[in-house]
C-alpha cells in the first residue's frame, strides 16, 4: 500500500497519512521512535521515496530522524483487511514450522490435502495472502496441530 501524502498534526500530536486509494490513517507521536515532543518538534516530514512510498520519514529539530511504515499505521488503526492478512501470515509460518518437524514429505502432505505440490507451496508462502483459511486449518490438522479460535470482547478503553 502506497502513501500519497503526510501531514503532522501538532494539535492532536499525530501524523496523518492518505494512501493512494484515498484512505486516511493517523499515528500518534507517542508511538513513534524517536518521539517528537514540545521540546523537540518536527522540522520536516515527507513520504519516503527510498522506502517505496510505503513509509513516512521525519526529522526533529535536534537532528534525529525516524520513519513510520504503513504497516504501523494499519496495525495501530486496526485495519480489518490488514489484521486478516496478518493472521494468515502467522498461520502460514506455523504450517512451515510444522512441515519441517513432521518428517512427512511435501508430496505426502499434498496427497493428504488432496491438492498438488505447487498448490502446497503457494499455501506455505507467507507472502501469498490470497489463500483459504480452510486450507490452512486443514494443513495444520494434517501436521497434527490444533487450531483454536478464541473470540473475546476487548476491554472498553
Amino acid at each position: 500500500m502506497k502513501i500519497r501524502s503526510v501531514t503532522p498534526n501538532n494539535r492532536r500530536n499525530e501524523f496523518s497519512v492518505t494512501t493512494r486509494s484515498g484512505a486516511n490513517y493517523s499515528f500518534p507521536y507517542a508511538e513513534a521512535d524517536p518521539q517528537p515532543s514540545p521540546d523537540d518538534r518536527i522540522e520536516d516530514v515527507f513520504v519516503d521515496k527510498e522506502l517505496g512510498n510505503e513509509a513516512i520519514s521525519y526529522v526533529l529539530e535536534s537532528g534525529e530522524e525516524g520513519s513510520v511504515h504503513i504497516d504501523q499505521f494499519l496495525e495501530y488503526n486496526e485495519d480489518p483487511k490488514y489484521l486478516a492478512e496478518l493472521l494468515t501470515y502467522k498461520l502460514s509460518l506455523e504450517a512451515r514450522r510444522g512441515i519441517e518437524s513432521s518428517g512427512l514429505s511435501r508430496r505426502q502432505i499434498a496427497r493428504r490435502l488432496k491438492t498438488s505440490v505447487p498448490q502446497l507451496y503457494r499455501l506455505l508462502d507467507p507472502a501469498n495472502t490470497r489463500k483459504s483459511m480452510n486450507q490452512l486449518v486443514a494443513l495444520l490438522h494434517i501436521l497434527n496441530c490444533d487450531v483454536d479460535l478464541v473470540v473475546k470482547k476487548r476491554d472498553a478503553a
